[in-house]
């Protein structure tokens, strides 16, 4: 059995080309995982794997690699950077015990940093930072460890500075032991010499060194005592401190470098060994009931305890599906037979590879802290919990965010028909915030994502990988329907048709709720009017045609419904008189309680160089936009501005005409707000036209 303690599950996540995949590369080579660094800018880095990651040198899909490093076992996850991908950072984050956040010299903390930062900030995910590309014009580390602390909120704690700046940047210095590391021009990551702290940055070093110690020792009050009163604190207990508040989230280890140059990746490597925790360092994942509730009762790390897995994630290969599972307790042979907790079902489990990116190596055997993917399970889906059949349980559940982009689709071919749903099947079950619908009216395939991006690599994963040739229509925006007023109202459902009929009378209010709140039903009914096992199908009727609005026929939000009187029959009264009685006052009522079409907003972050501002500002208005902050930095401006879905399709070709290709810009959903009256008379226009062709 490995030592758990000598476990280290790590994901490295960051801004849209911070470097997280060109930090990852150097890490394979230093560990001796591979023996030729490949390049993102030429489409040849090992974990981006997928043609279009190498076309467009970004990563789109999380990927899975083991190395090893001062005889401790790193399983590590490249995740992508770029907004649309977020789903693949968040679940990632969900299995992981520390992370590695890559943030640019030059543009410090990016939009995505700080999604990515909130969602480990949720996880409780203890992480370091390594600033990189400090090699690049406008690079400052110091600047971005102030970003850190004003853009996050976060504590930075600054453990090596660089020497040199921009194409003088050499090495860095070690601030606990106080020595420097300097790489000779060779570009090779193990040519470097350590020597003394140049001269001209002893003061500055001495007094990070202090601040170091200083901020360590509060980890300790009989180490902090023996400080105050003049002692030395040894490298071990400091690094014994910075361990625990790194685990604690009290601070992050801050490191710098070049990965691109080969400069700083090893004290990045020392870092994730000796300050990041290992599989048993962590909070156990809670356990929950079938219906999501905590039971109090926790996964314990231990190869002792009964197998507790989750499946975080679903993957198509040239060998069939790839399920990626996070062992928590227990271990997992191959050959035995677990428990899908969420269906009920079992399942036997034939291969299990341990992955390297898209190569693997066939295993017999896993255990707790192990980061796996097994071969052809057939009914597991992302988030379900695999156990012991003899302990069934649930680990708690993953959530994922709504789609906001819709395109219809349709194969040019019908035999591209059947390809298509079961490639569309096979894409959904990796992905769950991509989804598909058809539409009932016209009969079209409508894909839902979570930006443009994101549904222009999922066509074109399904001309390349699937061989559908698809005709795309037009993006969609995914508007929504709310109410403005509060009414009261009555519905009585009556039929009579030989033998039993059907009777149910409501009397409700039907009122705005607070936005994101969904639906809400409640019953203040007295006196027994309305028996109490009928509310139930009460409820149900209503929730069910929420999903059609009475404007353009978009499903309804932030709805409240009170029953407050009614009437029933002895003989006629029914649980379905009393949904079929809920539907017809749906139908009645909402439209008399100002219902109102909502559109997306997103939060877009802008980036431009400062002779563009003007522009980009004066664009972002005309597109309904509201600015809502600016930042100068080094290189450029940011724009924080929040503007609607609909007016933000083809953004990044006006943007970089604009920028003469040098802006850049990042979006994500942020609230639903109500359209003005011209936009929703269009929209309710092009609804009515499109149920009328059908």
């Amino acid at each position: 059995m490995t030592d758990l303690t000598k476990y280290r599950n790590i994901g490295i996540f960051a801004h849209v080309d911070a470097g997280k995949t060109t930090t990852t590369e150097r890490i394979l080579k230093l560990t001796g995982k591979i023996h030729k660094t490949g390049e993102v800018h030429d489409g040849a880095a090992t974990t981006d794997f997928m043609e279009q990651e190498q076309e467009r040198g970004i990563t789109i899909q999380s990927a899975a690699t083991t190395c090893f490093w001062k005889e401790h076992r790193l399983n590590i996850i490249d995740t992508p950077g770029h907004v649309d991908f977020t789903v693949e950072v968040y679940r990632s984050l969900k299995v992981l015990d520390g992370g590695v956040g890559v943030f640019c010299g030059s543009g410090g903390v990016e939009p995505q940093s700080e999604t990515n930062w909130r969602y480990a900030n949720e996880s409780e995910v203890a992480r370091i930072i390594f600033v990189n590309k400090l090699d690049r014009l406008g690079a400052d580390f110091l600047r971005v460890v102030g970003q850190v602390k004003k853009v996050l909120g976060a504590r930075p704690l600054v453990m090596t500075l660089p020497i040199g700046r921009e194409e003088d940047f050499v090495g860095v210095v070690d601030v606990l032991t106080k020595k420097a590391y300097v790489w000779d021009d060779s570009g090779q990551p193990e040519n470097f010499d350590i020597v003394d702290v140049p001269a001209d940055m002893v003061e500055l070093v001495d007094e990070y060194h202090e601040q170091l110690i200083e901020t360590a020792v509060e980890q300790d009050d009989d180490l902090m005592m023996a400080y105050m009163e003049g002692e030395e604190v040894s490298i071990e207990d400091l690094k014994r401190c910075i361990r625990r508040g790194t685990i604690k989230l009290d601070f992050f280890p801050t490191f710098c470098g070049s990965a691109f140059k080969n400069k700083g990746v090893q004290l990045v490597l020392d870092a994730v060994v000796d300050y990041l925790p290992s599989p048993t360092e962590v909070e156990p994942q809670p356990l929950t009931d079938e219906k999501g509730e905590d039971t109090g009762e926790v996964a314990t790390v231990s190869i002792e305890e009964p197998l507790r897995a989750l499946a975080f994630k679903i993957m198509e290969d040239r060998f069939g599906a790839l399920t990626f599972i996070r062992i928590y307790s227990g271990v997992m042979d191959k050959g035995m037979t677990i428990l899908n907790s969420f269906t009920g079902k079992t399942e036997r489990i034939g291969r299990m590879v341990e992955m390297h990116a898209d190569d693997r190596i066939e295993l017999d055997h896993a255990q707790a802290g192990d980061i796996i993917a097994v071969v052809g399970m057939k009914n597991v889906q992302t988030g379900h919990t695999l156990c012991d059949p003899k302990s069934p349980c649930t680990l708690e559940p993953m959530v994922f965010p709504d789609p906001v982009i819709s395109i219809a689709v349709s194969p040019k071919d019908k035999g591209g028909s059947e390809k298509m749903g079961i490639a569309l099947g096979k894409m959904i079950a990796e992905d769950p915030s991509f989804c598909v619908e058809t539409d009932e009216d016209s009969g079209e395939t409508i894909l839902k994502g979570m930006g443009e991006l994101h549904l222009d690599i999922k066509i074109d994963i399904l001309k390349r990988t699937y061989a559908v040739e698809l005709e795309v229509g037009q993006p969609q925006v995914a508007y929504r329907e709310t109410i403005t007023q509060e009414i009261e109202d009555s519905y009585t459902h009556k039929k009579q048709s030989g033998g039993s009929g059907q009777f149910g009378k409501i009397d409700y209010r039907i009122k705005p709720g607070e936005v994101g709140s969904g639906f809400k039903f409640s019953s203040t009914v007295v006196g027994g009017n309305v028996p109490k096992e009928f509310f139930p199908a009460i409820e149900k009727g209503f929730a069910g045609m929420m999903a059609e609005g009475p404007l353009a026929k978009y499903p309804m939000l932030d709805v409240e419904i009170e029953l407050y009187d009614g009437g029933f029959h002895a003989v006629d009264s029914s649980a379905i008189a009393f949904e079929l009685a809920a539907k017809g006052a749906y139908r009645q009522s909402m439209s008399k309680a100002g219902p109102q079409l909502i559109e997306p907003i997103m939060k877009v972050d802008v980036f431009t160089p400062d002779d563009h501002v003007g522009d980009v500002i004066g664009d972002l208005n005309r597109r309904r936009g509201m600015i809502k902050d600016q930042e100068a930095g080094a290189t450029g401006v940011r724009v924080k501005a929040d503007v609607p879905l609909s007016e933000m399709f083809g953004y990044i070709g006006h943007l970089r005409t604009m920028t003469s290709g040098r802006g850049q810009f990042s979006m994500e959903f942020s609230h639903y707000l109500p359209c003005p009256a011209q936009i929703s008379e269009k929209v309710i226009a092009e609804a009515k036209e499109r149920r009328e062709k059908a």
